[in-house]
């Protein structure tokens, strides 16, 4: 094979993984949670409502979208008529949230790198239960040796729990309170 053949297919394999790379969006840092942050799918005030929260960035637009609780935000990514495409999805570390009601603006992480509780007794902000975020597997474990429930990660959370019904049962949840 030419020697000059060699070189010209290597010069363009480079260029090429060079334009992925420029097509590629830079993950925008998250947002801190203002009044004018409402919930996506409830169109409320996102301050209003208790525990963890989550904001997705997508691609093409300035502002994140905010949802009530995590649930929704693994939900909306689950959906095959939300089209658009995420850049970053930044969830509330309730590891890191000194309070249940208000996780605060600094616990926000990376929604891949989360340990997730679900099916435990608390339930989110819009009184469904919750997909309960947390920065380490041992914090996880912790909430649920104490809340009940079952530690997965994100690809492991089942279709039906985030897009099924929803059936509360009052007795056995806890909807304010302490982590």
């Amino acid at each position: 094979m030419n020697i000059g053949l060699i070189g010209a297919l290597l010069a363009a394999i480079v260029l090429m993984g060079c334009n992925e790379q420029s097509a590629q969006v830079d993950a925008p840092q998250p947002v801190a949670m203002t009044e004018e942050a409402v919930g996506h799918y409830c169109q409320m005030n996102i301050l209003e409502h208790t525990g963890p929260k989550a904001q997705i960035h997508l691609k093409n637009l300035m502002h994140p979208i905010w949802f009530s609780q995590v649930r929704d935000a693994v939900a909306f990514t689950r959906l095959p008529e939300e089209m658009q495409e995420p850049v970053a999805i930044y969830v509330n570390d309730m590891e890191k949230a000194r309070q249940w009601d208000f996780p605060g603006d600094d616990t926000w992480i990376d929604i891949e790198q989360a340990f997730f509780v679900i099916n435990s007794n608390r339930i989110g902000g819009m009184g469904a239960p919750e997909t309960i975020p947390f920065g380490t597997e041992a914090g996880a474990n912790g909430f649920a040796m104490q809340h009940g429930g079952q530690v997965v990660k994100l690809s492991e959370i089942p279709d039906a729990y985030v897009l099924g019904p929803v059936e509360i049962d009052l007795q056995k949840h806890t909807v304010t309170g302490a982590l």
